[in-house]
């Protein structure tokens, strides 16, 4: 295999870029248009093929592409806009993009990962759709300070058919959770955790599928609670938690926050960062990362919750 494959999806086409060279075409976003596009790939064989989440528009490119035997990476758009302002790419076209992530593909590399089956992808739009509606739930609850009265019982209104959706939609995910073996064992495991709830365990169902596969530091960075060094200029043993998944880490955050209270392993760890005089976003961050080990472990193991858990260590590390 030799070259490199950017695609830049938009609804209605697809522009695309092959490295090594500067051969650029597009395509319609289509059955026709991804079949013809499959066919061409599979002629030149390239070592990676590079696209961005686009909220859905590159399923069906993703799809095809993968049903050809091409090797398909879905790119987290934030990552690929880090790297074309880091070589310099601060324009933007279609093609423009389309050629830098084919040099993304190149430079990078991304590893590959299986695309998600449809009861996935549904459980996962599900899972999203909550965390919107609990957004909306929570605007609306500000807005109504300082409302006319008038408008005030309209906004009251809304949050009341919110709830209504929310509560609908808690119950589909149970439901879903149910229907599947692998995932209703999953989900016993991680809600066996003092502190984990049904919305951050349902979370990490839909939106961590790699948690039990990778070891603790790749699952910690994959998240974006693994401290990262930051040893630069007159910065010199200062560690950073950044990047990763912004969703999964916020859910992780609030289930943190009751974990300080109710389990024990967390409360005491929190406790002895408070003593060593961390601040408390140091020490919740530190308690994040330790929980999310700790899942991380009960699914590799396949085992429930146990309560006499040490409390790991304070180290340096904890200090992001």
């Amino acid at each position: 295999m030799t070259g490199f494959v950017g695609i830049d999806v938009s609804k209605g086409h697809l522009d695309v870029a092959v490295r090594p060279g500067n051969a650029t075409w597009q395509v319609t976003n289509d059955a026709e248009g991804v079949a013809g596009l499959a066919e061409r790939l599979q002629g030149i064989a390239p070592e990676l093929i590079v696209l961005e989440s686009t909220g859905g528009y590159e399923l069906a490119a993703v799809t095809g592409l993968l049903v050809a035997g091409l090797p398909v990476v879905v790119a987290n758009p934030r990552q690929v806009r880090d790297f074309a302002k880091a070589v310099g790419k601060l324009a933007k076209t279609d093609a423009i993009d389309a050629r830098v992530l084919a040099h993304y593909a190149e430079a990078v590399q991304p590893p590959l990962r299986a695309l998600p089956d449809e009861a996935a992808r549904e459980f996962a739009a599900l899972v999203a759709r909550r965390r919107q509606l609990v957004e909306m739930h929570v605007a609306e609850q500000n807005r109504l300070r300082g409302l006319p009265r008038r408008l005030q019982s309209q906004v009251r209104d809304h949050l009341v058919a919110l709830q209504r959706y929310i509560a609908e939609l808690d119950r589909d995910l149970e439901d879903f959770v149910r229907s599947s073996p692998i995932w209703a064992a999953k989900d016993e495991l991680l809600q066996s955790t003092k502190g984990v709830g049904p919305v951050l365990s349902m979370t990490l169902l839909a939106e961590l599928p790699e948690l039990g596969a990778l070891d603790r530091k790749a699952i910690a960075a994959l998240v974006g609670v693994a401290p990262l060094n930051r040893d630069s200029g007159t910065l010199r043993g200062k560690r950073t938690c950044w990047g990763g998944r912004a969703d999964v880490r916020s859910t992780l955050y609030m289930a943190t926050l009751s974990a300080t209270r109710h389990n024990p392993a967390i409360r005491t760890f929190y406790q002895r960062l408070g003593a060593a005089g961390k601040t408390k976003k140091v020490a919740l961050t530190a308690c994040a990362h330790k929980l999310l080990l700790i899942l991380n472990a009960l699914i590799k193991n396949q085992t429930p919750w146990d309560p006499n858990f040490a409390p790991l260590p304070l180290t340096p590390q904890h200090s992001c």
